[in-house]
């Protein structure tokens, strides 16, 4: 006779991908993402991710962050869970970032950020 097992099942993580936005800024002058407008980035993926019904449970989430400490590189974002990092200049690129990864999963080569760029 088979016994249903007791072991709950894995559930899926709530969201399938995580986007941060580093928002940090630096009052002591040191250069930081907000000075590289990154609040306009994030603000154009959060409506792009919406528009695209990306938006909610088992989806995307469009999160702020604090200093991500890549500042080199600013404005950054991260992609998890791939753990995919990204350098972004304009809404061309943040929609870029949406359409293709975070929508289709292909990672947007030309905005990735080389691993060796730190604070």
């Amino acid at each position: 006779m088979n016994t249903p097992s007791c072991a709950p099942a894995a559930a899926p993580g709530y969201y399938r991908r995580h986007i941060f936005f580093c928002l940090n800024e630096r009052s002591n002058g040191e250069n930081c993402c907000a000075r590289h407008h990154a609040q306009a980035g994030f603000e154009r993926c959060k409506a792009q991710v919406a528009a695209a019904g990306l938006a909610g449970a088992g989806q995307v989430r469009v999160n702020k962050a604090g200093c991500l400490d890549r500042c080199a590189g600013g404005p950054v974002a991260v992609v998890y869970p791939e753990g995919i990092w990204y350098s972004y200049v304009d809404a061309a690129d943040i929609d870029d970032i949406v359409e293709s990864h975070l929508k289709n999963g292909q990672v947007v080569e030309r905005l990735r950020m080389p691993a060796e760029i730190g604070r």
